[in-house]
């Protein structure tokens, strides 16, 4: 007899949707198909969607930030904000810093998520800190044990790399297997626009958006990508926000160089009149990059539509209005000293979710690959997260498509006490989550205890698994840098 049987439900998966019920057996789905016969436990899911348990690859989790501010969310705060809004798998930040052994700073982070998430989760390895021990003892280590996918930081004072560095770290990721994500802004720009802007007193929160000039993301888009052709590395372009930076992507992958990348809800639903408002409140909508302009959010539209961009996750990085968070520097700071990030984990789902499929911006299928499935596969979680299929993890999320709910600051589950998202209307929602066969969300309440998600350590996706060799269309004149493994 089956544990548990999801009855009567719309099936959604990339391939298509039907009618259809789901059996599960301990963590796992074992069958899919109509009238299966009743199991110890049922859930009628008639005229409800049956979807994957969403997969939020970039979320920042009671870490501590570049400038030295711990964010507002704990494991267990954050991994409950997103299992509310559907999200099943995270995949945050094991941040080093520079002094900081990577070993030890792996070892940190999953002992906090291990005492705290909700969710499954796993780590991108923020590296800092590029000495011989982390490349040549630690990075390898940690890649071969699991931890698939690394973060870099072309900006920001304390965390960025220099180029040689970048290649350096990228040169390891080949060698073993793992994906590079990075945060591209050409750090000059941004550093001599902001010096500038504040010393002539333009230092409210709309002025942080002045400081990222779109062609910083532009140049640094360009620059990495032809890292990424030099030595024949797949890489991640992060919160991708301008017409331009999408144009410059689909223009690799047309050139065959290996250029995933990702947008988030910010740069889809807000702009830069968000950060436009009296005193400091626009600095509850300061992230970066900034959101940009309406043009540059149907061009994100468009890219997301023709594969340019094949992922949407959150970016979480919470910090509370207050002298917690935002406002740490004091009561006057200019917008250099205010913390950077918005919450987002439990409103991805659904803000897309309403776009999407609600008003019919996109199909229900597309909802689905952007959101869990194409995640799950390019950073190696796939075939266990991201679908519903026959051995898949019972990761489910039960939507309500007609459920309408009223984003308010005080609604959601996380710590950072607003929304930046309040005031919009939203028309379908996840009521039921299951995570590895376990109901963790029902009638409103979280039912899992914290410390009962489990870390996933994953194998190299296909593009990202090493050769030992060059790749079959290596160009001595384009990815000679690959030879020097």
């Amino acid at each position: 007899m089956y544990d548990l049987v999801i009855k009567g439900g719309r099936l959604a998966t990339v391939e298509g949707v039907a009618t259809a019920d789901v059996a599960i057996h301990g963590s796992q789905i074992v069958a899919l198909g109509r009238n299966l016969p009743d199991g110890r436990r049922n859930i009628d899911a008639t005229g409800k969607l049956i979807l994957p348990g969403g997969v939020d690859a970039h979320c920042h989790i009671e870490q501590l930030s570049g400038g030295g501010l711990m964010n507002a969310d704990t494991f267990e705060s954050a991994t409950r904000s997103a299992a509310f809004g559907g999200t099943t798998t995270v995949i945050s930040f094991a941040a080093q810093h520079r002094g900081d052994s990577l070993r030890e700073v792996v070892e940190n982070y999953t002992r906090l998520a291990a005492a705290g998430a909700v969710t499954d989760y796993a780590f991108h390895l923020w590296i800092s800190d590029p000495t011989p021990e982390t490349l040549e003892r630690d990075l390898p280590e940690l890649i071969q044990s699991g931890h698939r996918s690394i973060k870099i930081f072309m900006t920001y004072d304390r965390v960025r790399l220099l180029d040689e560095q970048v290649l350096d770290v990228m040169m390891v990721a080949r060698k073993y297997g793992a994906l590079v994500c990075a945060h591209a802004e050409n750090h000059g720009m941004i550093k001599w626009m902001a010096d500038r802007l504040v010393s002539r007193g333009y230092i409210e929160p709309k002025f942080h958006g002045v400081s990222h000039p779109r062609v910083c993301e532009i140049e640094a888009f360009e620059r990495l990508i032809r890292f990424s052709q030099l030595l024949d590395q797949p890489i991640m372009l992060f919160h991708v926000s301008t017409v331009e930076g999408a144009a410059v992507i689909r223009r690799a992958r047309g050139e065959g160089i290996k250029v995933f990348a990702e947008t988030c809800p910010q740069y889809l639903f807000l702009t830069t009149q968000d950060l436009d408002r009296p005193g400091l409140e626009g600095a509850k909508w300061m992230c970066s990059p900034p959101p940009r302009s309406t043009e540059d959010q149907n061009a994100l539209w468009r890219a997301l539509e023709l594969g340019d961009l094949q992922v949407v996750s959150s970016d979480h990085a919470p910090y509370r209005f207050d002298e917690s968070g935002k406002l740490s520097a004091g009561a006057n700071p200019d917008f250099k000293q205010i913390a950077n990030g918005l919450p987002g984990l439990e409103t991805r789902l659904p803000l897309l979710f309403d776009a999407m499929v609600s008003q019919g911006r996109s199909s229900l299928e597309k909802f689905v690959e952007l959101t869990a499935t194409a995640p799950a596969k390019i950073y190696g979680l796939h075939p266990r997260k991201g679908a519903i299929a026959v051995g898949a993890d019972a990761d489910i999320a039960i939507w309500n498509p007609d459920r309408q709910v009223m984003l308010t600051d005080d609604g959601l589950h996380d710590n950072v006490g607003y929304n930046p998202f309040s005031g919009r209307m939203l028309r379908g929602w996840p009521e039921t989550v299951l995570r590895r066969g376990e109901v963790i969300i029902a009638d409103g309440t979280l039912q899992a205890t914290p410390g009962s998600g489990q870390l996933q350590l994953r194998e190299a996706a296909a593009s990202m698994r090493p050769t030992g060799r060059l790749s079959p269309e290596f160009n001595p004149q384009t990815n000679f840098g690959a030879h020097l493994l």
